[in-house]
């Protein structure tokens, strides 16, 4: 079921239970300081087994059943999909509870379309709701910032971390703050605001019951996230999505309005997943996904 909530009806979704899971992250910090893995399987975040597959490598998350929701935050609708959406549905197909967050509904989205603003917004939270159908996804929230707009605010902290609060994930994935200077349009500002309020969000706004008590008082009991990925730049592990590959394609061409017409498309998708692949040591033929881990519990 597709949630779209208004920041002007705030306190109005129910928090769920508690999470009572004691935090399992373990050794990833330590383990990618070094530049040659020794042993095969070290252990990865939330405790799960990483494989590297060549001393120039990166790390290959293996899945261990740690993980039992997540959170995916991100600026626009197709941001998700363009990014880590290969990702989600690997998550998806192993019974992850998997949310999104969007910050803004692309009334900005960039298209030559003549529509209203109204028009544009419904457009693409439809294209974003079908797209998260391809993906096993049927959680979301839309906050209706401004697009092209957004900035690293405390009152959008508060609403990540009201929908963090809700979710209560082990897992948020989100976009990079960090400029990325070899590809600018990774880099649109308001990606790298929604990671950045999104990393504030995560430590130290939604574990802690002084910040925006008034989400105490609406029932939004603190909660702490185990780990956050960065999608974007410089990752530290790579998720195998050759399985998933097609389903992200799919979700990606949900969004008619921003790609119905772009030829190549798919073989564009496969070249990023490919140079991810390789670039992380993996075997000719695989495609990847690449995050930057934080462990934040």
């Amino acid at each position: 079921m597709t949630r779209i909530y208004r920041t002007s009806r705030i306190g109005i979704r129910p928090p769920r239970a508690p999470d009572t899971r004691s935090s399992r992250v373990t050794g990833l910090r330590n383990t990618l300081k070094s530049p040659v893995f020794i042993n095969f399987g070290v252990t990865g975040p939330n405790g799960a087994r990483l494989c590297v597959v060549s001393k120039k490598g990166l790390p290959v998350y293996k899945w261990d059943k740690s993980i039992k929701r997540a959170l995916v935050v991100v600026a626009h609708p197709d941001d998700v999909d363009f990014g880590s959406a290969g990702t989600v549905a690997f998550l998806t197909n192993r019974g992850v509870d998997v949310a999104y967050c969007l910050v803004t509904s692309g009334d900005a989205g960039g298209d030559d379309s003549t529509e209203s603003r109204e028009e544009r917004i419904a457009i693409r939270e439809d294209e974003q709701t079908a797209a998260a159908k391809e993906v096993g996804v049927t959680d979301l929230t839309f906050l209706h910032w401004p697009d092209g707009r957004v900035e690293t605010t405390m009152a959008l902290r508060r609403e990540i971390a009201r929908v963090i609060r809700s979710h209560r994930p082990h897992l948020v994935i989100t976009q990079s703050p960090e400029r990325n200077y070899d590809r600018i349009f990774s880099s649109h500002p308001d990606h790298m605001a929604t990671g950045e309020a999104t990393l504030r969000a995560v430590y130290p706004d939604a574990r802690n019951p002084h910040a925006f008590p008034e989400l105490v008082r609406e029932g939004f009991k603190p909660h702490t996230v185990d780990e956050v990925w960065l999608s974007g730049v410089s990752p530290t592990m790579v998720v195998d999505i050759t399985k998933t590959f097609d389903r992200k394609y799919a979700a990606l061409r949900r969004h008619a309005s921003q790609v119905g017409n772009r030829k190549g498309l798919k073989k564009m998708m496969r070249t990023w997943a490919g140079d991810t692949a390789k670039r992380a040591g993996m075997k000719k033929g695989k495609l990847a996904e690449g995050f930057r881990v934080i462990a934040t519990s």
